[in-house]
């Protein structure tokens, strides 16, 4: 089976669905272009004239106040044209050439009284507003109608192509080509999925003619089990037939013994009841004794606290006195506090005046030490110097002498 994946299904989106590329040009600007575009519109003009010749033909009289009596008499005249044209295609008394000449001339007047016409009525100023007025005969101009239509349509198609640039018009081959083989690719892609469609019914028309022969043989399977358990359940009954006539007799024995057990157990729980009731009686008055031994507590602790909470009441009182003494004395601390503070304060700028006077006093012994050690050591050698000048003076008179 070929499997389709389903990335290669394309999406179909906007981009991908046909579409006709609008000309840049709105405007024919070729001279060319132009002479083609007049010529056909002057071929619808003359269909238009032409679907509306019948009419003219019949009420040729009518219109005669509005045409001008050359048109009447053209139209008279194509008239009868047509009239003799008709009778020689019909008749078949003539030789088959003879006919087709005649034919042929007849034609040959037919076309150019027509044209004779279509001149005649472009010439004439009041023919058109004459034929804006005409409804068509739409039953006998049919065919007319049918070709002037298509020359509106190819109008329209030249129009477009003479208006399509050459890049515009490669563009628009590309998209078709493009258009083509997209429609070429999804027509092989539904035709594998045909097949692959076709093939997957084969394949599920097998499957369930499969599970219609599984089908048949669960049921047969499911017969043969019914049979069985009917089979089965017949047997339990009657093995619980034996086995509940069993368990009755055995039951009855049970029950006797049971019954003898039962009223044994009365008469002891009737001995249980007695005793229980005698130690109740035994439990309440302890249970009375108790409590009045704790009531008789409870007023000794409601008498023992009410002493301490007077105790505590004296004691707090005590305490604010003291509080308030202690108050007082750390005010008055504060203030000897602040005293002895400034005391301590003299005492120590005093110290330090004594050890500064003390350091100022070492300092000017010391100075005074050195001073007089100078002194006396300038003192010697001036006395020095003094006692040595003699001696020179005489030492030097006894050397001139000699």
């Amino acid at each position: 089976m070929m499997d389709v994946d389903a990335a290669t299904i394309p999406n179909k989106t906007k981009a991908d669905s046909p579409k006709t590329i609008n000309p840049s040009r709105k405007v024919l600007s070729c001279r060319e272009a132009k002479l083609i575009l007049g010529v056909l519109d002057e071929c619808i003009h003359q269909m238009e004239t032409a679907s509306l010749l019948p009419t003219l033909l019949k009420s040729s009289e009518a219109l005669s106040l509005s045409l001008e009596e050359e048109v009447v008499k053209a139209l008279k005249e194509h008239q009868k044209l047509e009239e003799k044209y008709q009778s020689i295609a019909l008749d078949g008394n003539h030789d088959q050439n003879e006919l087709q000449v005649e034919k042929a001339k007849s034609a040959k007047l037919v076309q150019d009284s027509f044209r004779k016409i279509i001149r005649l009525l472009r010439a004439t100023p009041t023919t058109k507003v004459v034929l804006k007025r005409i409804e068509p005969n739409t039953t006998g101009e049919m065919g007319s109608q049918k070709i002037r239509n298509g020359l509106c349509e190819l109008r329209e198609v030249v129009l477009e192509r003479l208006l399509t640039t050459p890049a515009e018009e490669k563009e628009s081959r590309k998209m078709m080509l493009e258009v083509s083989q997209r429609h070429s690719a999804n027509q092989k892609l539904i035709e594998a999925l045909e097949k692959e469609v076709a093939e997957a019914n084969k394949n599920k028309d097998a499957e369930i003619s499969t599970l219609n022969n599984k089908v048949l043989q669960l049921r047969r399977t499911l017969h043969q089990m019914g049979k069985g358990l009917e089979e089965f359940v017949m047997r339990t009954q009657q093995d619980a037939e034996k086995q509940s006539h069993s368990d009755r007799k055995t039951s009855d024995g049970k029950r006797a013994r049971l019954q003898q057990e039962a009223s044994q157990l009365r008469t002891q729980l009737n001995n249980a009841i007695k005793a229980s009731r005698g130690r109740e009686q035994d439990l309440r008055k302890e249970k009375y004794k108790e409590e009045t031994e704790i009531e008789n507590l409870i007023q000794k602790y409601d008498a023992e606290i009410g002493e301490k909470q007077t105790e505590l009441e004296e004691m707090t009182r005590m305490h604010e006195e003291d509080q308030m003494e202690l108050t007082e004395l750390e005010k008055r601390f504060d203030t000897l506090d602040l005293e002895y503070s400034q005391i301590m304060e003299e005492r120590q700028e005093a110290q330090e005046l004594r050890e500064q006077q003390e350091r100022e006093r070492q300092i000017q012994s010391q100075a005074a030490t050195v001073i007089q050690a100078y002194w006396r050591g300038f003192c010697v050698r001036k006395a020095k110097k003094v006692s040595a000048k003699p001696k020179k003076g005489k030492k030097g008179k006894g050397k001139k002498g000699k």
